[in-house]
């Protein structure tokens, strides 16, 4: 699909596979999507600018590249999104972090936001929007919405699982937004759930249901 990269590594989907078990514990599905957010991250990362500092190694000086710009901005849609964040801030530890509170309405599946609280310099970050379940759409498109208020520019979309449903409606409203996922699923159920899938991410990941 255009504007959608599957990051395909053996190892990421190696740990999908154990993570859509359904009688994988709560321990190792909250590790689990720890170590996908990492790997995910150093895909969605692979093109941030880089330049060329002057530096003294123990042996000589040399010219060697460094990252270019302001720090870059994970922002997790609460609460799920939160499971990927600690493997990202392992990759980007100087990373800014950015909290959107937002949850499906259970009867209209519509988007409900309750916090909003980022970084004040959006519009010079690059900002990674972090939700595992791009389902329906809404909460992305709701939150790519709020951070581009905030005047987000440059926005990326990390994903663990995506249904063709969302990623049409997505990029119906955000074409400029690029998703980075582990898997494009087969379809929605009638309640907005991904199948296969692997159910909910959050009640997986914190034991409620």
């Amino acid at each position: 699909m255009k504007g959608v990269a599957v990051v395909d590594h053996p190892l990421v989907q190696h740990k999908l596979t154990l993570m859509r078990r359904k009688d994988t514990s709560i321990k190792s599905f909250r590790q689990l999507l720890k170590e996908i957010g990492g790997l995910l991250c150093y895909e969605v990362t692979r093109d941030l600018p880089l330049e060329t500092v002057e530096i003294e190694t123990p042996m000589q000086p040399m010219s060697a590249p460094q990252l270019a710009g302001k720090k870059l901005v994970f922002a997790p849609v609460l609460r799920s999104g939160m499971g990927m964040l600690d493997g990202m801030l392992e990759l980007a530890p100087a990373a800014r972090v950015a909290h959107i509170g937002l949850y499906r309405e259970p009867a209209t599946l519509e988007v409900v936001e309750y916090y909003f609280r980022s970084p004040l310099d959006l519009e010079d970050r690059p900002v990674i929007v972090i939700d595992p379940m791009l389902a329906t759409g809404n909460t992305a498109i709701a939150a790519v919405d709020r951070l581009k208020e905030a005047g987000a520019r440059d926005i990326r979309m990390a994903c663990l699982l995506a249904a063709p449903e969302g990623i049409s409606k997505f990029q119906g409203h955000h074409p400029g937004v690029r998703i980075w996922t582990a898997a494009v699923d087969q379809r929605l159920d009638d309640h907005g759930y991904i199948l296969p899938g692997l159910g909910d991410a959050g009640d997986r990941m914190y034991g409620t249901r």
